[in-house]
């Protein structure tokens, strides 16, 4: 099996990506994460590993090459067992199996999850660690020591520095100690080129097809085969209780249609939660807006308001030009503003705040 230095060489060679010195520089700690990997690690339930494998916290801005490093890294150790998962999925994951667990009756629900979760894997690997939950926030820390306990050595990403997680969240005093875990458990690595190579693919690209049609949709498949690398897994929010479902997600990008995320009953939580969760969302067949379907419009500008105070990049398929989609019926004035940011959020910087 390639290591990652070999793998990055080779798509350098190929033209897939450019030589970037600071991407170089995060590969040789991957490659020092490797070899750890490949040396036993002695655990016990109730006491650190022996010898304990530094994990990886990489953050830093959009588009500087966080995920896909990441998974050349998952590549390159495949022959270890491991698992590479969306950090909310994950999160998700983890409250259905403790709800599980509390039915059983057990006195510690996050326990045998921990168990489970640690059997036979010597990597974690997330992408997108983001923590704006309380739920999420109040099990974490004992999540993560324990898995880190039972010898598995975890990799993250985050837009996020480890003190910003969390930041301003209700009871967040509890919620320092995980802060703590993170800065001695795992080396935190900043990202700090000045180059966002997503914002390069779409400098010169086309982000808002119109009409709908087999040209746009072909189009809107070529973007999302090369922003998402070919990667694609369902992406599940809980908001309040509710479950949110993104059809496709890869590498920070979400994929769905206009009548998956307006077409359903969902509100300003569902769409701030939907904003925090991607980089990119690409939304496919958004029609003309009118009374008639005057909800799916009122949704719609909710969810472009998300999107917009989010900074989220927005690639879409329409009916007609931003002006022209909302032409009669009531809110029209209102739509005028929703018009005007679906036209700067054509922008090549568009996104890049963040």
């Amino acid at each position: 099996m390639a290591s990652i230095s070999e793998l990055y060489r080779t798509q350098v060679e190929q033209g897939e990506l450019r030589p970037d010195e600071d991407q170089k520089a995060l590969i040789a700690e991957f490659e020092r994460l490797g070899s750890d990997l490949s040396t036993p690690v002695r655990t016990g339930l109730f006491r650190k590993p022996k010898t304990a494998t530094k994990g990886l916290y990489i953050w830093g801005g959009v588009g500087r090459g966080k995920s896909m490093l990441m998974d050349l890294f998952v590549k390159a150790v495949a022959n270890f067992p491991h698992r590479r998962v969306h950090f909310h999925a994950f999160m998700q994951e983890i409250h259905g199996a403790m709800n599980e667990a509390r039915k059983q009756g057990v006195n510690d629900a996050l326990a045998p999850v921990v168990d489970a979760v640690s059997k036979d894997i010597r990597l974690l690997a997330f992408d997108e660690m983001q923590i704006s939950d309380i739920t999420d926030a109040m099990i974490v820390g004992r999540l993560f020591e324990g898995i880190l306990a039972r010898g598995v050595a975890v990799v993250t990403t985050s837009n996020r520095p480890p003190d910003d997680l969390y930041k301003d969240g209700l009871n967040r005093e509890l919620f320092l100690p995980f802060i703590s875990l993170l800065q001695e458990q795992m080396v935190v690595w900043d990202m700090q080129g000045k180059t966002d190579y997503r914002q390069n693919r779409l400098a010169n690209s086309q982000v808002y097809f119109s009409p709908i049609g087999p040209q746009a949709n072909s189009e809107i498949r070529a973007v999302w085969n090369d922003l998402s690398g070919g990667r694609s897994e369902e992406l599940i929010l809980t908001v309040t209780g509710r479950e949110i479902t993104l059809p496709q997600f890869g590498n920070g990008v979400a994929r769905a249609t206009f009548y998956q995320l307006c077409g359903n009953p969902l509100g300003p939580a569902d769409y701030l939660a939907i904003a925090d969760a991607v980089r990119v969302l690409i939304l496919e067949n958004i029609p003309l807006l009118s009374r008639s379907n005057f909800n799916e419009a009122k949704r719609f500008v909710t969810l472009i308001d998300a999107l917009y105070e989010a900074h989220v990049r927005l690639i879409c398929s329409a009916d007609a030009e931003p002006e022209m989609l909302y032409v009669e019926g009531e809110g029209l004035f209102e739509f005028e503003r929703t018009a005007s940011r679906l036209r700067e959020m054509q922008s090549a910087s568009w996104g890049s705040a963040t």
